[in-house]
């Protein structure tokens, strides 16, 4: 192994202490989260459910059954029902979602009352959780309410071998500021040792980046 001039007559086992302390002191500078319990200790309702691209959906119309339906949102965020064609959906709550179909059955039927329930969901990219990097099966997970980093580790089939777990960040928007801010996570210490004050609260929208180790 060659090294440069300035680094030249130091030993190879001081000279990697060196770097690994360079980068340690590099992942230090990000702030960190409070912890969170393991199992919230009250149970809270999340905001209201923004309905996503691919989400299914069931549409009841009372006492028209006829009109009622299953539908999946397509990828244009739009939904296509008996006697309503490329409804948008996208960006809704299931009950603005249902406003709007009222309004437009008021053509055919008097008085329509309608629900919409999400069957199964992905959310808008502003409520899934997203994992990337050195994790078994990198994936955008459908924020829970009370959701937290072990929640989506487990959900993700954890570390891989490679992942330098305790250098991972937190990128998350803040949108009432416009402001982007990233946190310190130490997976390693949650995961393989246990330590309930790695584990953190996330958030709708948050994005976790797990780097492979240097060494």
């Amino acid at each position: 192994m060659r090294f440069s001039r300035g680094y030249g007559s130091l030993p190879a086992a001081l000279l990697a202490a060196t770097m690994l302390a360079g980068c340690a002191s590099v992942g230090s500078t990000r702030p960190e989260l409070p912890p969170a319990a393991f199992v919230a200790q009250r149970e809270q309702p999340g905001d209201e459910y923004i309905i996503g691209p691919l989400d299914s959906l069931q549409i009841f119309v009372w006492r028209n059954p006829e009109l009622s339906s299953k539908v999946q949102v397509r990828p244009d965020g739009r939904i296509t029902t008996p006697l309503i064609n490329d409804m948008p959906a996208v960006g809704k709550t299931p009950a603005m979602l249902a406003d709007d179909m009222k309004l437009a059955l008021r053509e055919y039927i008097k008085d329509p009352i309608v629900s919409v329930i999400v069957d199964s969901f992905s959310g808008t990219y502003s409520q899934q959780v997203r994992i990337v990097g050195a994790t078994e099966k990198p994936a955008a997970l459908p924020y829970r309410a009370n959701m937290t980093l072990l929640d989506a580790m487990i959900a993700v089939g954890g570390l891989n071998e490679y992942a330098a777990g305790n250098r991972a960040r937190l990128i998350r928007y803040d949108k009432a500021t416009g402001k982007q801010t990233e946190y310190q996570l130490n997976i390693n210490r949650l995961l393989k040792n246990g330590d309930s004050k790695a584990n953190v609260r996330l958030e709708p929208g948050d994005v976790i980046i797990i780097p492979e180790s240097m060494f």
